[in-house]
């Protein structure tokens, strides 16, 4: 059988205190985050991730020094391997930390692969995240190997969704006793010049939560969409995570937040879901608020991913958009 490699491609993070502004720069340096040419863009990383240094070192702080990102990935990783058989070598591939794309290529290379496919664990596609992931892999890797497989995106696989709902559905279920709660999906926010270039990220957001609360099936769910993590001044897509529980403070009903975009912890949710929006709610007087848990190696997750590695462009035209299908080079 074709020997294959499963690159997983993630954000990366860094893996100690000292590393966190440099993790910054790489950030800020890609040209998918600021579009500047060099050298205003290398200027600008070198500005912002000195002046957001800090505040990120703090954030990384409260989380025992370090981002827990790559160990849960390669979490996934394992899971997703023992699922696959040896056929298959699944390596990790982080955007802005070690191990880097080079890396995973190398170490592809090194087992023999006779092709790759590409698995983003970014659900909905956009041109920050998966498509900057792929756009250097495939500057790296050129014609590397005999085959080059893509999965652009998943916003509704089935095992996706059943994962969330079942993570959820727990939540909810502590929930009631404080009144009937409203759901907030809660993702990583975009400024809204990317969308209207047609970036589809907001509408497979929109797709993702819709699809589990069809799983759901609870009569009347009350939900709601939302974003959090805005940096500066541009006007961003919203509304935002804050506004959402300012209207549930209003309305006198209890939250359950869920991570819509993130499939793994990290001080997105660890901290600003767990911790400042949960002050938050507290500071409003909202009844309750619950957070349920990122996908992370659920089992229902990790036998979707698997589903889409079996077959990469099984969701190709039904779920994605123009754009995340043709990015790239895929």
């Amino acid at each position: 059988m074709t020997k294959s490699a499963v690159i997983l491609f993630n954000l990366g993070g860094p893996d100690s205190l000292d590393a966190v502004k440099p993790f910054l720069f790489n950030l800020f340096n890609d040209k998918a985050i600021i579009g500047a040419p060099q050298p205003i863009r290398w200027l600008l990383a070198k500005y912002i991730s000195g002046k957001r240094a800090p505040i990120a070192r703090d954030i990384y702080g409260q989380l025992g020094g370090k981002s827990p990102l790559l160990e849960q990935t390669e979490d996934q990783a394992k899971a997703l391997q023992d699922l696959l058989g040896k056929d298959f070598k699944v390596i990790v591939a982080m955007r802005y930390w070690h191990p880097f794309a080079a890396q995973a290529l190398a170490e592809a290379k090194q087992w023999g692969a006779q092709r790759v496919i590409l698995l983003p664990l970014y659900p909905q596609f956009s041109t920050t995240t998966s498509g900057s992931s792929l756009k250097q892999w495939h500057q790296l890797a050129g014609a590397s190997f005999e085959e080059s497989l893509t999965v652009c995106c998943y916003p509704v696989q089935p095992g996706l969704i059943r994962a969330m709902a079942e993570n959820l559905r727990r939540e909810w279920d502590k929930a009631i006793a404080f009144g009937t709660p409203r759901l907030l999906f809660s993702a990583h926010g975009l400024p809204q010049s990317i969308i209207d270039k047609g970036d589809p990220y907001q509408l497979q957001v929109e797709q993702t939560a819709k699809a589990v609360v069809d799983e759901l099936g609870i009569a009347q769910l009350d939900w709601a969409i939302c974003y959090q993590s805005r940096v500066g001044p541009a006007k961003w897509i919203g509304p935002s995570t804050e506004a959402e529980l300012e209207r549930a403070s209003r309305d006198n009903v209890p939250v359950v937040v869920t991570p819509v975009a993130f499939v793994s912890e990290h001080s997105e949710t660890l901290v600003e879901l767990d911790i400042e929006y949960r002050h938050v709610a507290e500071k409003l007087g909202i009844p309750a608020y619950f957070r349920a848990p990122a996908v992370s190696s659920h089992p229902e997750f990790i036998k979707g991913l698997a589903e889409l590695v079996a077959d990469p462009t099984a969701l190709r035209g039904k779920a994605c958009g123009k754009i995340c299908c043709q990015a790239e080079g895929i």
